[in-house]
């Protein structure tokens, strides 16, 4: 049960596997792009390329005819990867239970975007958890936990590759130690539990005047998607990669460019200065800052709102 690109990999991994997957249960087609066209969720494209035999799109989980078909399929378990919130009647169903791949460390960073709020609260570290789905959600007992270090001005994407790919690896592991009865269970203790959110547009709207790490972390939080923006001039601009020039200087008011040309764009927080590495003007394509300066003049002392 899976929808986006990381549901993909442990896809791919249980097909190619002596665990037989019987069906896949994903999102419905959704219109994407400027034509509206009706487009499968990455899951379900990669589901028809493969045949596996059952694709279910349902509108709603606790569709009479959807649980019917459901049941029929006799799977021992349901493995969950960036899905949906599952009702009881279904979580319950298999007879080896529910299991999730969740990519943080647990109790930590609980809910929908948790790759996000990892970078944007600055950790140095994070991982992957696999857990038996209960009625609380992401709280239910750990049957596998890896450890992560993050990398120096790592991006949710690049982070969001590197975990899709470890626990893909993991999951294998868990329904193998599952159907070997080596599995063991462990609380997770809800006094250390934070929470993840969905990342909303108001959040991506970014203001300089916080500390140079901080403006780094939400730019790389929000890279690529759903992507941290500005305005200069009335337009749009959103940013992808930064770096932290200094993190003490304050002789400048906060969004003001203070360095700008050649390679170098660099504004001032507060306290500190950030330096943007790639960015977008609306409407254009994705750029280096080098590329960006030489088709756009910006000059020192402006400021970005």
């Amino acid at each position: 049960m899976g929808t986006p690109e990381f549901a993909v990999y442990s896809l791919e991994k249980l097909i190619h596997s002596h665990h037989s997957v019987v069906g896949v249960i994903t999102q419905p087609d959704k219109p994407r792009g400027r034509g509206k066209i009706l487009s499968p969720s990455p899951v379900k494209a990669f589901a028809e390329a493969h045949h596996i035999p059952k694709i279910l799109q349902p509108v709603s989980l606790q569709e009479p005819d959807f649980l019917g078909v459901l049941k029929s399929l006799k799977a021992d378990v349901f493995v969950v990867v960036a899905f949906r919130i599952l009702p009881e009647i279904v979580f319950e169903m298999p007879p080896l239970g529910t299991i999730n791949i969740h990519p943080s460390l647990l109790p930590k960073y609980r809910g929908a975007a948790p790759i996000n709020w990892t970078l944007i609260q600055g950790e140095t570290e994070t991982g992957v958890t696999i857990m038996k789905i209960s009625k609380k959600v992401d709280a239910g007992g750990i049957l596998l936990q890896k450890k992560v270090d993050i990398y120096e001005n790592e991006t949710a994407g690049s982070l969001h590759d590197r975990l899709a790919e470890i626990g893909s690896d993991m999951l294998l592991e868990t329904l193998n130690g599952i159907q070997e009865s080596s599995i063991r269970i462990l609380p997770q203790d809800d006094s250390l539990a934070t929470t993840a959110p969905k990342i909303q547009r108001e959040d991506c709207h970014l203001s300089f005047d916080m500390p140079a790490r901080q403006v780094s972390n939400w730019i790389h939080g929000l890279s690529p998607s759903p992507t941290a923006f500005v305005y200069l001039r009335g337009e749009r601009i959103n940013l992808y990669k930064s770096r932290v020039v200094d993190e003490s200087a304050q002789d400048h008011l906060p969004g003001t460019i203070l360095r700008a040309g050649g390679n170098e764009l660099q504004i001032g927080c507060n306290p500190g200065i950030v330096e943007i590495l790639e960015l977008q003007k609306e409407g254009k394509k994705r750029q280096s800052i080098s590329d960006f300066l030489r088709g756009y003049s910006i000059k020192a002392g402006e400021k970005f709102s």
